[in-house]
């Protein structure tokens, strides 16, 4: 997909038209033979931020995944709208995924926007549904990615009414809050649950996983039919960050 801007999609150029069934195909099979890894910079060292952003995008990285937590919806604190737009600065290029981890998130996206955010994704559990309506819409306005996540204890069909607008589903593997917690095996169900029917309603939709994502539970993950992955600790605190996401993306 082209861009106007960094990290910003622009439509397809008009093709001749197509069966509907083999579009659909045809975007699944983009979608899961392209896995995207997302290092998390929550995991980073913040004393050399900078370098570390560096480094994993010259190791492979696809996207940088920035955490903002608000210390309501979860119980943390982490960075917020200066840190996206000094990272934007800095690397004008990157695709920014930023999670938004924040109650009425509709009050700040707009900023995370104007920031240089490539893709927002706010989660379904953090306001009402006509105001996690409007913040998406607010999000579109701004010609960037919208996703909405879940917690684990949410269940695949409460995304059900949402899964034809969006451009990504985040999945949470743990408790949004805190890096390095054990996988949640049990998740995968959802994720299978939610990638069968986008298949059926929005194939081109990607589905983004977070949490105790290490080489020994990436292939999980894709199987089930993730195909954008969020590494922390198993990226930055590896030795070695263009082995490390090579085989996230490949095993």
């Amino acid at each position: 997909m082209g861009t106007d801007r960094p990290g910003r999609p622009i439509p397809y150029m008009k093709a001749k038209p197509r069966a509907a069934g083999l579009d659909h195909i045809m975007q699944w099979v983009n979608a899961m033979t392209n896995i995207k890894i997302a290092p998390s910079i929550l995991a980073a060292d913040f004393t050399r931020l900078d370098d570390e952003i560096d480094a994993v995008l010259k190791a492979g990285a696809d996207y940088i995944h920035v955490d903002v937590m608000d210390g309501q919806f979860v119980p943390n604190l982490s960075m917020g709208v200066p840190v996206v737009e000094s990272i934007h600065r800095a690397f004008p290029e990157a695709f920014l995924d930023v999670h938004l981890m924040i109650v009425n998130p509709g009050d700040f996206v707009d900023a995370f926007c104007e920031a240089g955010a490539s893709s927002i994704t706010i989660h379904l559990e953090a306001d009402k549904t006509e105001d996690i309506a409007s913040a998406l819409a607010q999000i579109r306005s701004h010609g960037v990615r919208t996703g909405l996540s879940v917690k684990p204890a949410t269940p695949a069909v409460a995304l059900e009414s949402w899964l034809k607008e969006l451009d990504m589903v985040l999945v949470m593997t743990v408790e949004p809050g805190f890096g390095a917690q054990p996988f949640m095996y049990d998740q995968m169900e959802k994720v299978k649950a939610i990638r069968r029917r986008l298949d059926q309603v929005n194939p081109a939709c990607d589905v983004e996983v977070d949490g105790g994502i290490k080489p020994d539970t990436a292939p999980i993950v894709k199987a089930a039919g993730a195909n954008v992955l969020v590494a922390g600790s198993a990226i930055f605190g590896h030795e070695d960050y263009a082995a490390v996401i090579e085989e996230l993306r490949s095993r």
